[in-house]
């Protein structure tokens, strides 16, 4: 492998229907014939990666490791985030969900607050969520907390090491930024890391959003599961919504990506405002 030289290679037509098939059964993201150009890409990125000549040669690696499925489908879902991404989830959770659900609890004797984010990625959303929630709880002697899951050990990790470029957090308040990040000198100058009181409320765990029963004990007052659905057929997406469902207290929120929709699907929640649903 000393001599590699990277080439950039075409996926054949045989190539893309076994991969999209493969994808599809391990992950239930959907690879239409639109998305051909984009998978090119993404493997030619994991041939650099690996060093493998040839996309049929990456198929014979990809069946001859277990480990590469989870890499496959990491670099095929991968997209953009940023803290306090689509804020206008933050507004609502702050106007209305926060106070609503926190009431709610109080009612029901309860003094906990659940929040699942369920496609954490690289830990931006979740992170930004945990921000906002211990504002929002800091003087009101209740507890909170928040699982966030992803399909990929690999984004997991580097969610939970919570190393942030500058760039990404261009939407953090700089009291948030000093209050809830320490800045990084010499080697890692443009660089933050979340605290370490911040960090302990945030669980990460590896989860296939379509498994059949999730490990949690206790419903959840909010889950947000943005942009994901883009990936899943209508058939999964009404699988997904409904499995979400059925673990939200009655009052709580689902939160979609902005670029999604939930109609054409049969599913027992109310639209409230656009990508925000909530339990019946």
């Amino acid at each position: 492998m000393s001599n590699y030289e990277y080439k950039a290679q075409i996926i054949d037509a045989k190539s893309y229907d076994y991969i999209r098939k493969l994808v599809y059964q391990h992950s239930r993201i959907n690879l239409g014939d639109d998305k051909l150009d984009l998978v090119s890409a993404r493997l030619n990125k994991r041939l650099r990666e690996t060093k493998i000549l040839t996309i049929p040669d990456y198929i014979d690696y990809l069946n001859a490791n277990e480990g590469e499925m989870e890499n496959l489908i990491d670099i095929i879902s991968t997209n953009h985030t940023f803290f306090f991404r689509e804020i206008q989830h933050f507004e609502f959770m702050q106007t209305h969900a926060l106070p609503e659900l926190h009431n709610y609890a109080k009612n029901q004797g309860g003094s906990e607050f659940r929040l699942w984010c369920a496609a954490s990625s690289s830990g931006d959303e979740p992170y930004s969520l945990a921000i906002q929630l211990q504002e929002y709880f800091k003087n009101k002697n209740f507890n909170w907390d928040i699982q966030a899951t992803d399909i990929s050990n690999r984004i997991l990790a580097k969610a939970q090491n919570a190393v942030f470029p500058e760039e990404r957090l261009k939407e953090v308040r700089p009291d948030l930024l000093r209050s809830y990040f320490q800045k990084g000198f010499g080697a890692q100058e443009g660089f933050y890391r979340v605290k370490e009181e911040l960090r302990q409320k945030v669980t990460f765990s590896r989860l296939n959003l379509l498994q059949p029963q999730y490990p949690f004990q206790k419903p959840f007052h909010v889950i947000f599961c943005r942009n994901v659905m883009i990936y899943f057929d209508r058939q999964t997406q009404e699988e997904l919504v409904n499995h979400l469902s059925n673990i939200l207290v009655p009052g709580g929120y689902l939160m979609i990506g902005h670029s999604e929709s939930l109609t054409g699907i049969k599913h027992p929640l109310k639209s409230v405002k656009p990508a925000i649903y909530q339990k019946i």
